[in-house]
């Protein structure tokens, strides 16, 4: 088998995108074959513009087809865990979008369906891709940093105006998105954060909910993260700021590394400022530093990169680059900022008391505006894929 035979799910705006790309010829190992989304227009759009394609109205119907041996889930957050679980059952490979859901508990279930079927599972962190950080992560592997002292993300550049929240029936509620920007805009950078610098100790977050825009979920948040080796961090997002930020910075013993405008600087201490410490006698002394841009190789291949990695470990056993099972630490970083907000303590993330995130999370989803407002269910409010 040269091409897996893909099946997408949900055509929305990133599942027309990725049929685009399948239909471009953007992505090597890709044979697209079939499409399914709820939505009568949806479907009646793919129908007319790709008329190769095979549509289906609902999920259980493609996978029973026997056309795909693999699936891309681009649905509505609350959806992904159980049409990729019912896919697994079908013998079915899974890629789904970011991000792998909206609570812990939910994307545990994918995770143990994923080990059980034994099929390749991969999730949609297409800034993985990106080589500026794919090099500090090999910084930071190689030791070449030292320990870190301090992370600093200010990503700020998400901006959402009013027009963005109304754009659709599902986004920003409880009930239909399961949050805003931290489950929405941020999966990706807290993935690179988990990605790079590993799972932090402990959470602490104060976060504004509809701050700048008529929503009930967060558009602004501050975390303050701790590691049990010293390490701590700070975490800065908002959908509401033009033109924002977005500038990481990792302060290190060998110095310091700061990604901004698309370019990495390191200014390299010429000894460790720890060993500096230890010998210098000088007031004001400090170690001599070295201002050096670091020069990246490649070229970011963002979605279609991934599902080619995708593609790629199906067909040959390959070692995916953004591995399904890895999803679930984003999103632990997410739950742990959400639910330090609510109730204002300082969330032990290795121990994330998932059964109370869950427990808030759904008086919030019953008390949503939104499912008052229409007097339905959260899954009739949770519109189409």
């Amino acid at each position: 088998m040269s091409k897996i035979k893909l099946g997408i799910i949900g055509i929305g705006n990133m599942g027309s995108s990725h049929i685009k790309n399948s239909i471009d010829g953007k992505i090597e190992g890709v044979e697209l074959v079939a499409v399914c989304d709820t939505a009568k227009e949806r479907r009646e759009f793919v129908e007319k513009t790709y008329p190769s394609l095979k549509v289906f109205e609902d999920a259980t119907s493609l996978y029973k087809s026997g056309l795909i041996d693999s699936v891309l889930i681009a649905v509505p957050h609350y959806d992904h865990c159980s049409l990729a679980i019912e896919a697994f059952s079908y013998g079915l490979n899974v890629l789904v979008e970011k991000p792998a859901g909206v609570y812990t508990k939910q994307v545990k279930e994918m995770n143990e369906a994923a080990a059980k079927s034994g099929k390749t599972y991969g999730i949609m962190y297409n800034q993985r891709t990106n080589p500026l950080y794919q090099k500090l992560k090999k910084l930071i592997e190689n030791g070449e940093l030292g320990h870190i002292k301090r992370i600093n993300w200010i990503i700020t550049d998400w901006y959402r105006p009013q027009a963005y929240h109304e754009s659709s029936t599902w986004r920003s509620t409880w009930g239909t998105e399961g949050g805003g920007a931290l489950i929405n805009q941020n999966p990706h950078q807290l993935d690179l954060w988990q990605w790079m610098f590993g799972m932090p100790s402990k959470i602490y977050a104060k976060i504004s909910f509809g701050k700048y825009y008529d929503i009930e979920v967060e558009d602004d948040v501050t975390a303050f993260m701790e590691y049990d080796n010293g390490t701590t961090g700070v975490y800065i997002t908002s959908t509401g700021e033009a033109p924002g930020t977005n500038r990481l910075e990792v302060a290190c013993d060998m110095g310091k590394v700061v990604i901004e405008g698309g370019k990495m600087m390191f200014y390299r201490n010429e000894v460790s400022e720890r060993e500096f410490n230890k010998t210098n006698t000088i007031p004001f002394g400090r170690p001599e530093k070295w201002d050096c841009e670091i020069n990246i190789k490649g070229q970011t291949t963002n979605h279609p990169g991934i599902i080619k990695d995708f593609a790629s470990a199906v067909l040959k056993g390959t070692k995916l680059l953004a591995p399904g099972e890895e999803g679930i630490n984003g999103l632990t970083i997410s739950n742990a900022m959400h639910l330090s907000a609510w109730t204002g303590e300082t969330i032990d993330v290795k121990n994330l008391d998932a059964d109370k995130f869950y427990s808030i999370l759904q008086e919030k989803i019953k008390n949503s505006t939104v499912v008052k407002k229409e007097n339905n269910t959260v899954s009739d409010t949770s519109g189409t894929y």
